[in-house]
């Protein structure tokens, strides 16, 4: 796997149509189809056409069910695509035959040739809630964003805990578990405020953003 966090994108003949225009946005040559967040379209030069994506029945049931997985937007034509999110910063990997699982909100873009999928962290049941995560697998660009500058962990090195909010990305070969702090009292997270963390272990990587991400807001009655 190569990513702008990995810092091997340069010079390695990779194949275009993800470009950083800078740090905060994303640049996609077309012609060829891109799948987007909803909304994320800042400009565009040339001819293109906008779509819903709901990615099959399947999908949409796990999104309701769920509420995992961001809306997603289908970009058709030619020209130049510019692709942002809340002035987050923006981060490209490149995966070959590779697989990648991304917090919904996080994801910004990726290329149709990668298939996705919502799935459950092991070990957290449905009145868990949130813990749910989308997985790209295949060969293919994907652009994530992260609220803040993000720090790059080592899981094989050590026992990896973060605040479920608060991770990013991680690679799919890692094991992955919920850990519940034994001080259930104790308000450790920046996420949910629940003293429940993902744990990971194994050979892989996990990106974590420097906060939860923007606020949620909730519907007042």
């Amino acid at each position: 796997m190569r990513s702008s966090v990995f810092g091997n994108l340069e010079g390695q003949g990779l194949p275009g149509g993800f470009v950083l225009q800078n740090g905060k946005m994303l640049r996609v040559e077309l012609p060829s189809e891109v799948l987007a967040k909803q909304g994320s379209m800042v400009a565009f030069q040339g001819q293109m056409d906008f779509d819903y994506e709901g990615g099959g029945l399947g999908k949409l049931l796990k999104k309701a069910v769920t509420g995992e997985g961001a809306a997603l937007m289908r970009v058709r034509g030619q020209g130049l695509l510019y692709l942002a999110d809340n002035a987050d910063d923006i981060h490209l990997f490149y995966l070959e035959n590779e697989g990648l699982t991304v917090n919904g909100r996080n994801l910004l873009a990726f290329q149709p040739s990668l298939t996705w999928d919502i799935k459950r962290v092991q070990g957290a049941g449905m009145a868990a809630g949130g813990l749910f995560n989308t997985t790209v697998t295949g060969t293919g660009w994907v652009a994530v964003t992260t609220h803040g500058t993000p720090v790059l962990l080592d899981a094989a090195r050590m026992p990896t805990y973060v605040d479920a909010q608060s991770a990013v990305c991680w690679s799919t070969q890692l094991e992955v578990g919920v850990n519940r702090t034994v001080k259930m009292g104790a308000l450790i997270g920046r996420g949910s405020g629940e003293a429940m963390q993902l744990a990971f272990r194994g050979q892989g990587f996990v990106l974590v953003q420097a906060s939860e991400g923007p606020p949620v807001v909730k519907a007042t009655s």
